[in-house]
Formats: structure tokens, sequence, C-alpha cells
């Protein structure tokens, strides 16, 4: 198994790409602390893997704040007695779309504080347990529009090109102390979000149909799809990959 003996945080883990990341990490052999805002979900999330025959278990927090990052780290590390693999998935677009004067301020700080914030408190906080294990991996959630552009789209491009140049600057940090640290960007995926804005949309077509156009592939990804290449970052396989934008976005940018 590729995560044999590890042990794994990975936020925003009760839906989505963090829930199909949890399931996949446990069979891979991980003990996984399935972290989340959403009470509800994360503990629905943890028992689903635990179903499958996994290890896991749920830690509420709450990314933004600081209090709540370091005391989930802590407990984790006092569950579990390490931390192997930082897998700093949660993030959200709080619906915030469309031309920067129109944007509201409260809903461009939201997607700050949940993206940009949430990911350098959780690394900030999670790194000396890395440090104190002697080796570990960090894999921030970008995705393909913090490397282009997108109409529409400035508060999440703001919040995901942050990560990654975050993921590059914490890469060079830590190369020397056995901590590699990257960043996936992905493209558009059939998250529980994704279908959120499609069921209030007034035209879910005229909403997806501009996404699927986005990719070369012509269709959106599949949570499991992010999953496995973050497995790949988690595991000893990628051991001389750092600081790396990956982009798992079907053509995205390419185009």
């Amino acid at each position: 198994m590729r995560l044999a003996n590890k042990v794994s945080i990975i936020t925003g883990a009760g839906a989505g790409m963090g829930c199909a990341a949890a399931h996949l990490f446990a069979r891979e052999g991980s003990k996984v602390a399935v972290v989340d805002i959403d009470e509800a979900a994360g503990r629905a999330a943890a028992e689903s893997v635990r179903a499958e025959g996994g290890e896991a278990e749920f830690f509420p927090c709450d990314v933004g704040d600081s209090g709540s990052v370091e005391a989930m780290m802590n407990a984790v590390v006092g569950r579990f007695g390490k931390l192997d693999v930082l897998y700093n998935n949660a993030g959200s677009s709080h619906g915030v779309f469309g031309q920067i004067h129109t944007l509201d301020i409260n809903g461009f700080d939201r997607v700050m504080r949940t993206n940009i914030r949430g990911t350098f408190l959780c690394t900030k906080f999670g790194i000396p347990h890395l440090l104190a294990n002697g080796v570990g991996s960090v894999i921030n959630v970008a995705s393909a529009v913090g490397l282009v552009g997108w109409a529409g789209g400035a508060a999440l491009c703001t919040a995901k090109g942050g990560i990654v140049l975050m993921t590059k600057a914490a890469a060079l940090d830590y190369a020397q102390q056995n901590i590699r640290v990257n960043c996936l960007c992905p493209g558009s995926t059939r998250t529980a979000q994704t279908e959120l804005r499609l069921k209030n949309a007034p035209d879910p077509d005229a909403v997806i149909a501009p996404l699927i156009a986005n990719h070369a592939i012509k269709r959106l990804a599949q949570p499991e799809e992010i999953a496995a290449a973050a497995l790949f970052l988690a595991s000893d396989e990628s051991s001389f990959v750092t600081g790396v934008a990956f982009p798992v976005d079907g053509g995205w940018t390419a185009m």
C-alpha cells in the first residue's frame, strides 16, 4: 500500500474532493484525520471510511481561525502519534463571481479567509509536526484559475493564485528539511458545491456549458480523479517533487 503506516490530515474532507481523498488514502493504508467545519458531514465521511475498513476519525475545525487550527493539529497528533501528510483541501468560492466593481467586499474577504488564510494557518500549525516527524508532504489545493485568468472569477483567481505562490515559497523554505510542498490545480469538478450551484441556477445548462467548454476533454472532473493526483503527491513515489503546481484540469491550461 502506498501510504502504509502514514497519518494524513485532509481538510474539507466532509464532501467532494476531500471525502474522495479520505477514502483513497485510507484504502492505501493511511490513518486519516477527516477535518471539516461541518460536523455532520465530517462525521458521516469518517464513518463511511470506517465502513470500508479504513481508519479515520473526525476532527472539527474552522481553517480560518488560528486557535481552531492549532487545536485540531494537536488533537490529531495526540490521537495518531505523528503527522506525515497535510492535505490542505478546504476552500470555497462562496459564490462570489462577477466583475470586480460588482463584487461584495465581505464576500471577497470570505474567499480570502477560507482559501489563503486557511491554507496559511494549516501549514503554519502543521509544519512543526512534520518537522518533528522528520519527513512530510504538504499538498495544497489551488485551481486551474490560479494559473490562468477567468472572467468573473477575480476573487477565486486571486485566492488560488496566491496559494500557488505560497506553495512555491514554502517548498523552498523546507526543501532541506525533508518536507515537500506541492499544490494541485484542478479544473471544474463535480463536487457538492458545483451541484448546488447548478441546482440553484435558473438555467443549469447555461452554467455548466461554459465550464465544460473550458476543458479540452469536454467534461468535468470526478472527485476521485483529483484524489488520485493527491495520492501521488502524498506518497513516496513523488519523493523528488516539490514546489510544483500540478494541473489536473482536463487540458484547461493547455488551451
